[in-house]
């Protein structure tokens, strides 16, 4: 793609909440075009117009074949699930399709082959698009950098009833940038489960919290509390339009890379 064509985006999973939110967005992108739009194979919105689904019209069908979608696209951007994913993977791989992964979920087996794929294809990987999000991270890393096991770090996430993966993929990369700034993995010191008799905490462990109820977007707190003080950090999603535009940068951040891993540090320069 030249720097004066507009980018060529295809949108997987554009039924859903999130879906529709990303072709709200692309479809205001003045430099991108919307060229494919991606659903299940039983989704009842296959062979419809896509513009059907956004205040914007696009004049696209929506297709269960990846191969359709993506034969003119420069990136796909792709908020699905960890099964959809790994096969749209496969095929960007083959076509030379970049890729802006929202999808959450993932084992570290099916992480190796997302690091794989980025060795012929670039991908932005990040559990959270969010600008915000992206900037708590850098927080929560100085002050874990600071503080270190003087302080109790717990992490407290909510979201809506529908979501299915707990902790969220946004903790979890929460609590690994803290670990990280502490000089531990995160594998070694969370704490997932409190029940019963659990004794004292261990000093240096990282608590986790899920929430699930009703039709939240997606609220996240990081907690440092030591001796006679607290510090709280939080960020709380009211709509997934800030999701959707952090996807749109990492798209256009993509557009003159050829292949490699990159998540929202690297898009918004916070290395």
């Amino acid at each position: 793609m030249t720097q004066s064509a507009k980018m060529r985006l295809a949108i997987a999973g554009v039924g859903g909440r999130m879906g529709r939110a990303l072709l709200e967005a692309a479809a205001a992108m003045p430099e991108a075009s919307i060229c494919g739009a991606l659903e299940h194979a039983a989704s009842p919105l296959l062979h419809t117009d896509a513009g059907q689904l956004s205040s914007n019209s696009v004049g696209i069908v929506v297709t269960s074949d990846p191969d359709v979608a993506l034969a003119s696209a420069d990136v796909l951007i792709d908020f699905t699930r960890p099964e959809g994913t790994l096969k749209h993977i496969a095929v960007c791989r083959r076509l030379g399709v970049n890729m802006v992964i929202g999808t959450t979920g993932f084992t570290a087996e099916e992480k190796t082959q997302i690091e794989s794929a980025a060795k012929d294809i670039a991908i932005v990987f990040a559990p959270n698009m969010s600008v915000g999000v992206n900037v708590m991270l850098k927080l929560i890393a100085m002050a874990a950098a600071a503080l270190h096991e003087q302080y109790d770090i717990e992490i407290i996430e909510t979201h809506h009833k529908l979501k299915v993966d707990a902790p969220s993929g946004t903790a979890l990369q929460l609590g690994e940038v803290a670990a990280q700034a502490m000089g531990k993995a995160l594998n070694e010191i969370a704490v997932f489960d409190r029940h019963g008799v659990t004794g004292e905490r261990k000093v240096g462990t990282i608590g986790f919290t899920a929430i699930r109820c009703g039709d939240i977007i997606g609220d996240h707190t990081v907690m440092f509390a030591g001796a006679g003080e607290r510090i709280e950090i939080s960020h709380k999603s009211s709509s997934r339009t800030n999701y959707a535009q952090g996807a749109m940068r990492a798209a256009s951040f993509l557009a003159t890379k050829k292949s490699g891993l990159y998540d929202m540090s690297d898009v918004l320069g916070l290395r």
